[in-house]
C-alpha cells in the first residue's frame, strides 16, 4: 500500500515539528540543570556555601543573607578599571557589591584561558584580593 505525496508530506511535517519540539525541551532542560549546577559559589576555606536568588537583584545572597547588588555607574567605572588594571588580558563580566568577604565591592573577571576571577575592591578603589571561582 503507497501513502499518497499529501500524507506524506504531512508525516514528514509532523516528524519535523516533533524533533523540534524535542529539541527545544532537551535544550531548557540543560538550561536549566545548568543554571542549577551554577547557583552554588566558590567559597574560602570554613566558609559556609552562599547561595543565588534569582528573585531578588543582583541575584547573588551571601551565607550572611545579604544580595549583592549592581553599583552606580561612577562606581561601576572605577571598581572594573581596579580590576582590569589588577588582572590584565581579563574581561570584566560584571561589578556589584560584595557580601562575601567583607570589601564593598567585586568584579568578576572572565580570563583569556576560561578562568573565572572575583576581584575585591576596598572603598579607596583598590584591589584587596583576586579569588579564582569554581568552575561553572
Amino acid at each position: 500500500m503507497s501513502i499518497t505525496r499529501k500524507a506524506r508530506q504531512g508525516l514528514m511535517a509532523a516528524g519535523a515539528f516533533g524533533a523540534l519540539a524535542l529539541g527545544g525541551s532537551a535544550l531548557a532542560n540543560a538550561a536549566g540543570n545548568d543554571s542549577k549546577a551554577s547557583q552554588g559559589s566558590a567559597t574560602q576555606a570554613g566558609a559556609p556555601a552562599a547561595r543565588h536568588d534569582p528573585t531578588k537583584p543582583g541575584g547573588h545572597v551571601g551565607a550572611n543573607g545579604k544580595t549583592e547588588r549592581p553599583l552606580s555607574a561612577s562606581v561601576a567605572a572605577k571598581v572594573k578599571a581596579a580590576a582590569e588594571a589588577k588582572v590584565s588580558g581579563g574581561t570584566v563580566e560584571r561589578v556589584e557589591t560584595d557580601v562575601d568577604h567583607g570589601s564593598p565591592y567585586e568584579a568578576h573577571v572572565r580570563k583569556a584561558d576560561v578562568t573565572e576571577l572575583e576581584v575585591l575592591v576596598n572603598e579607596d578603589f583598590e584591589v584587596t584580593a583576586v579569588n579564582t571561582m569554581g568552575r561553572r
